[in-house]
């Protein structure tokens, strides 16, 4: 991890974060007191199996559910008390989502696609920026059945990052994708991080992504098991699975 990395303030700060839920009769705890930061411009790699917690603990940390108890803040600002409302801000304001499936509308073209978000975010670049910035600038008017599924991916990102969200939130982004296009689609994110200061995080099951990172953080049954730091992360080129 870089100097500046390592010593940047956290965006986003996770004490004692649990999370249970009920299946029928059975309660399931899918995490256990989790500490966790999220630092200005780091991108860190969640690492473990399914029902490790690790998507779990990405959906509390962008807003999209909500800890059982524990206390997550913003640049010090208390979440674990926010309404629906405060929390559709946070999220508005603040984060984009990357997901394995691209959840694109069919009957827009790549560029109405991102253009959606572009228009609801108050510093916003334009569609045609972010589709340049994941390299698809050529594929403006194409509809999503007209792409692969790394460019969907990529259009996805496009849509995540037009307006410039402080943390991107990543939840198996290459999960639906060959090994090839996956990498195509991490050098987009590990560049994107490195240009746009973007704070990072990436939830998979593939460990050798960890590579890239600057932080590999490593879950199961809800707890975190390891936290290591990166002192030379790879180009995600130099990554083979």
């Amino acid at each position: 991890m870089s100097l500046a990395a390592a010593s940047a303030p956290a965006v986003l700060s996770g004490r004692g974060l649990a999370r249970s839920y009920s299946m029928g009769d059975v309660e399931v705890r899918a995490l256990r007191g989790v500490d966790f930061d999220l630092r200005a411009g780091e991108l860190v790699v969640l690492l473990g199996p399914s029902g490790s917690g690790k998507s779990t603990l990405l959906n509390i940390l962008g807003g999209l559910d909500r800890p059982s108890s524990g206390r997550l803040t913003h640049r010090g600002e208390d979440l674990s008390g926010a309404d629906e409302a405060e929390l559709t801000l946070f999220r508005r304001a603040h984060v984009g989502f990357v997901f394995q499936f691209y959840n694109l509308i069919p009957s827009l073209t790549a560029r109405e696609n991102v253009a959606l978000v572009a228009d609801i975010a108050p510093r916003s670049m334009s569609p045609e920026e972010a589709l340049d910035r994941v390299g698809l600038a050529h594929r403006l008017d194409h509809f999503p059945s007209q792409l692969s599924g790394g460019e969907q991916q990529r259009i996805a990102i496009a849509r995540a990052i037009v307006k410039r969200p402080e943390i991107l939130l990543c939840d198996e982004p290459t999960g639906a994708l060959d090994a090839e296009t996956g990498r195509l689609v991490l050098e987009v994110l590990y560049r994107l991080n490195r240009e746009l200061g973007t704070a990072t995080a990436v939830v998979t099951h593939n460990a050798p992504i960890a590579a890239m990172a600057d932080r590999a953080v490593s879950l199961r049954d809800g707890r975190i098991l390891s936290d290591v730091v990166n002192e030379r992360p790879l180009d995600p080129r130099e990554i083979r699975w």
